[in-house]
């Protein structure tokens, strides 16, 4: 006796319930996960302090231009020709490290491009370097940086060609710069609870032999901003200005050697 064909799910209403069934299912899940990414990404995010950010926006030395992907901080003087993207820790708001980096625009003339990463997290910030650049035509030479997870971002972007120069407030490489000729300035802090110094000399073989270690005795990891309080972290003993100045320090023989 011939045997049966056996039914396609098309011809089988069991299996297309289930089919449908399945399907659904997954469409669901999926809907579910970016939502709860999504909601994650833009709950929580940290603010900027309104004092050090009024410090800035009140200063006759600098002038800031908000743009949908980035903050510009230009000197309202002779610029440099030197520039660095800057990017934000995860969900720290941009402006929040407008004042850390003013001084540096103010006292060497440098032009500083703090990005707006996509969802607040670098991590999925894919966009060129052209897409910050562009904003400012006049500028021959390009450093990045990052705070934090901002930093690690920076860090891939520090493997293209067009790229001399390299910053790290709080933060580390996972990808190896080691053998690149470019100038890296990593600032960190003694009292860093998430960016921990352990972590910082751990991953210091991925930078080039060049680098330029220095830690901040008295700074932790959001002093590198101005966001207030952040869970996992150490506790400061120095003032906001103090780090500034700090920074601002390094930053200018950062730049000046360049």
């Amino acid at each position: 006796m011939a045997a049966r064909p056996k039914k396609s799910p098309r011809s089988n209403p069991r299996a297309r319930r289930i089919l449908t069934w399945v399907l659904l299912s997954l469409v669901t899940i999926l809907v579910a996960a970016v939502v709860g990414l999504l909601v994650w990404a833009n709950v929580g995010v940290m603010q900027a302090e309104p004092g050090p950010l009024a410090v800035v926006q009140a200063n006759p030395a600098i002038s800031i231009t908000d743009y949908s992907d980035s903050v510009v901080l230009a000197p309202t003087g002779e610029a440099s020709g030197s520039g660095l993207i800057f990017i934000p820790g995860a969900k720290v708001d941009p402006n929040a490290y407008l004042y850390k980096l003013s001084g540096a625009v103010e006292e060497t003339g440098v032009t500083v491009v703090v990005t707006k990463p996509i969802l607040n997290l670098a991590f999925f910030d894919l966009r060129a370097l052209t897409t910050f650049t562009d904003h400012v035509p006049g500028i021959s030479t390009w450093s990045v940086g990052g705070h934090s997870l901002g930093g690690v971002r920076a860090c891939q972007y520090g493997e293209q060609p067009d790229v001399s120069g390299l910053v790290l407030f709080g933060s580390y490489c996972a990808n190896d710069l080691s053998n690149t000729k470019m100038r890296v300035l990593s600032l960190s802090g003694s009292d860093d609870g998430l960016s921990t110094p352990q972590k910082i000399r751990e991953s210091s073989h991925l930078l080039p032999p060049g680098t330029i270690f220095f830690q901040i005795d008295g700074a932790n990891h959001a002093s590198f901003g101005d966001y207030g309080a952040q869970p996992g972290d150490g506790t400061a003993s120095l003032s906001s200005p103090t780090v500034r100045s700090i920074i601002t320090e390094h930053l200018t023989d950062f730049f000046a050697a360049g």
